[in-house]
């Protein structure tokens, strides 16, 4: 079943793919294979930004389907999608400058390195973002000659269905795009299949290790976007606005739901009470309710379990010392219609330590912890103190200091005077256990594709000093 999550009531339910689905899903995408893969990059470009064209003009439509799918507010549901369409014509427009390299070598011999497509590309969904997801993951996959099987995440099975209908609108061939529904288990079936030559995943931590076991075991390649755990470091010679600011996007957007959040944020001693008192008052003014109301800035938490997991930490946070400034309760709207969503107030905990278990764990909820600190080295030791290193955030008028901090920061993704900003010009991706390879960017093209080096003998022959003969 799937939940409308403004008021928790089931909408409608979606079939989970079995073994047979998933194998006549994997045998489409191999049997397109051949025939997308001859078309040149600029053909396969033309598709893409045909996709994306049609995804602009179904953008209410979409959006509609992603905040019913999610809890987003409607608003940021719209954002999402017009940025799906920026990737699409992204990489609809760089397909035809797509191109290999030559090597002059001795002789006038030469070498040509050609980038050629993969295969099956197998895609599996995260819930916070799944339209995002898909098209993050099929632009680049398809303009590099792949054919692609995607399977979104059980919790938001819906927009998925709606870019594949958009795909078969656009004339797009059979069998280059295809999409199975399920858990865990049907994930395991893509990544098992003997035809996949590779899965890219976004998701926790756990789900992308046992992806990448089970890879290993095929030598499939994968690319993984993980969970995060991000620091945003706010100098005392940054705005106070500016740092909250970036603290709201990097917080509170589709309900804390973000892997990139900036969920610790350390600032400058002389700057914390004036940051702590624009922050509990900016936040106080966010418009918790009905994900379908334009004014609405949080709206309902992904499911019952994960509310109950996000109000966890905050109590544990309580417990270990830290002060709940506001927010951190459910909340219920009111609308009757809503009694059934799960809504939770954002919080903002101050006093925190780096030993709490919420500034150690991804918390996937709208809770910002705040430190202090006093150097500019103990703000960088700190913010590299985790496991995970996704993304960081320096907030400074000091361009040499941000510069400075940001090339210390061990993260795949460092915003200076801003944060959550996701262009699809470059890559998105962390180091340490938020994940391994890159989305976006040219480096997605290299994700999703292999060299061949051809080399070409121009002189008089094979020079064999063995040949007696």
């Amino acid at each position: 079943p799937q939940e409308e999550l403004r008021a928790g009531k089931v909408l409608c339910h979606v079939s989970c793919s079995g073994p047979k689905d998933v194998d006549k899903a994997v045998s489409a995408a191999k049997q397109a294979f051949d025939r997308w893969s001859a078309l040149s990059h600029g053909e396969r470009g033309k598709f893409l930004t045909a996709i994306a064209r049609k995804v602009r003009e179904r953008q209410q439509e979409i959006a509609e389907v992603e905040m019913t799918d999610t809890g987003k507010p409607i608003w940021e549901a719209l954002v999402d999608i017009d940025g799906c369409a920026d990737a699409l014509e992204y990489y609809g427009g760089i397909a035809a400058s797509i191109k290999g390299q030559q090597f002059d070598l001795p002789g006038g011999s030469f070498a040509m390195v050609r980038r050629e497509p993969l295969g099956v590309v197998a895609a599996i969904g995260a819930w916070n973002y799944p339209f995002q997801v898909m098209s993050w993951k099929m632009a680049p996959a398809l303009v590099c000659g792949n054919t692609f099987v995607f399977k979104p995440s059980p919790l938001t099975p819906l927009s998925a269905i709606l870019l594949s209908e958009i795909c078969h609108d656009v004339g797009l061939p059979d069998g280059v795009v295809n999409l199975v529904q399920g858990e865990g288990k049907t994930g395991e079936l893509l990544c098992d299949h003997p035809d996949v030559a590779k899965v890219s995943f976004t998701g926790s931590v756990p789900t992308g290790q046992a992806i990448m076991r089970r890879c290993a075991d095929s030598m499939k390649r994968c690319t993984l976007e993980l969970g995060g755990k991000s620091p945003l470091i706010v100098f005392a010679d940054a705005s106070p606005a500016e740092a909250v600011k970036a603290t709201l996007l990097g917080n509170f957007l589709t309900q804390g739901e973000v892997c990139s959040n900036c969920t610790r944020v350390f600032v400058e001693k002389p700057m914390v009470d004036e940051f702590l008192d624009h922050l509990v008052k900016a936040t106080k003014k966010l418009k918790i309710g009905d994900p379908a109301d334009p004014d609405t800035t949080v709206g309902a938490t992904i499911s019952a379990e994960h509310a109950a997991r996000v109000l966890s930490y905050i109590d544990g946070a309580k417990k270990e010392g830290a002060r709940v400034l506001c927010g951190g309760e459910r909340v219920t709207p009111a609308n009757p219609e809503l009694s059934g969503g799960f809504y939770l107030s954002p919080c903002v905990l101050a006093d925190c330590t780096d030993s709490m278990k919420v500034m150690q764990e991804e918390v996937f909820g709208a809770v910002v912890s705040v430190s202090a600190f006093d150097t500019e080295d103990e703000a960088l030791r700190r913010a590299n103190n985790s496991p995970f290193g996704l993304a960081a955030g320096v907030m400074t008028k000091d361009l040499r200091r941000a510069h400075r901090v940001a090339n210390k920061l061990q993260a795949g993704i460092v915003w200076i005077n801003n944060y959550n900003v996701f262009p699809p010009e470059v890559p998105f991706g962390g180091y340490k256990m938020s994940g391994y390879g890159r989305e976006n960017g040219l480096a997605a093209l290299q994700a999703y594709s292999q060299e061949k080096t051809i080399y070409v003998e121009m002189g008089d022959g094979v020079d064999c000093p063995l040949y007696k003969l």
